[in-house]
């Protein structure tokens, strides 16, 4: 069976829903998840809107697909790539797609590629409709890729030891600029519990492999990335007056599995309380 990362995806483009600007990062992004062996991208090219992706077509050798705009004030795009998505889908070995957009009109696409067994991630920004988002297996928001990019951006700037030195502070400055991270709220907290409690052991230990998983499930647009941590590791580890979190390894392998416990509420030392009462 192949590996996760062997996947073959086929990226299809919006280009009326994404900047041009945006497409390196995307395009980075869905490597983490298979190969996109397939980029095309849907426009009425002769759209002056559109003229900037010129450049970023050639650089990642993305095929664009001319679709005209018969009426006025409907985007024909839209039709096209659905089309070619199902053509792909029945006549090409793909394992997944992934669907570069904001736009609702794809969430019935997304729901028959999963029918269809395959995996399906959407890309686009955090104004993109809930329905389209729960349609997808994993969907990813390009406001996150746009704060990885700014601090690698950052980075390079800087010598390298002192950049190895305060990558984390560079990081830390962004979160708290013009685009800061969201806070983690309750509602967060609640999933992370119930997912924990869904996967535990008897003894309340739950794989941290299994708990990605379950989320991606439940939210597919859950992203540590979001609250400005690289993994869901650091996450758990920053919220220790709710979990505990345990690292362990096998002496054949040393490879470090980490395990989540909910964080037992303290009880109150009844007997100190009685002292003082009585005292």
């Amino acid at each position: 069976m192949a590996q996760e990362t062997d996947l073959k995806i086929a990226v299809l483009i919006d280009a009326d829903n994404v900047s041009s600007v945006k497409i390196e990062s995307i395009l980075d992004e869905v490597k983490r998840y298979g190969i996109p062996s397939i980029k095309r991208i849907y426009a009425d090219w002769t759209k002056s809107h559109v003229a900037g992706w010129k450049e970023p077509l050639l650089t990642h050798a993305i095929t664009p697909i001319q679709q005209y705009s018969y009426t006025s004030g409907k985007n024909s795009s839209d039709s096209a790539l659905i089309i070619d998505a199902m053509d792909i889908l029945h006549g090409q070995q793909v394992d997944g797609f992934t669907i570069v957009s904001s736009d609702s009109d794809f969430t019935r696409l997304a729901v028959r590629l999963r029918e269809s067994g395959k995996m399906v991630i959407g890309v686009g920004e955090k104004k993109t409709p809930k329905p389209f988002i729960a349609a997808c297996d994993k969907f990813i928001y390009i406001e996150i890729l746009d704060k990885e990019a700014a601090v690698r951006s950052q980075a390079k700037e800087k010598p390298v030891p002192e950049a190895a030195a305060t990558a984390g502070k560079a990081t830390k400055q962004i979160g708290q600029g013009a685009q800061a991270y969201e806070p983690i709220d309750r509602e967060t907290i609640d999933l992370l519990k119930a997912t924990v409690n869904d996967v535990a052991d008897e003894g309340g230990w739950a794989p941290l492999a299994a708990i990605g998983t379950l989320i991606n499930k439940r939210r597919p647009d859950f992203d540590p990335r979001v609250y400005g941590f690289s993994k869901l590791s650091p996450l758990f580890k920053s919220l220790s007056a709710y979990f505990d979190v345990e690292e362990k390894s096998t002496e054949k392998t040393k490879i470090k599995h980490v395990y989540i416990k909910i964080k037992e509420p303290q009880k109150p030392n009844r007997g100190k309380t009685k002292q003082l009462t009585q005292s």
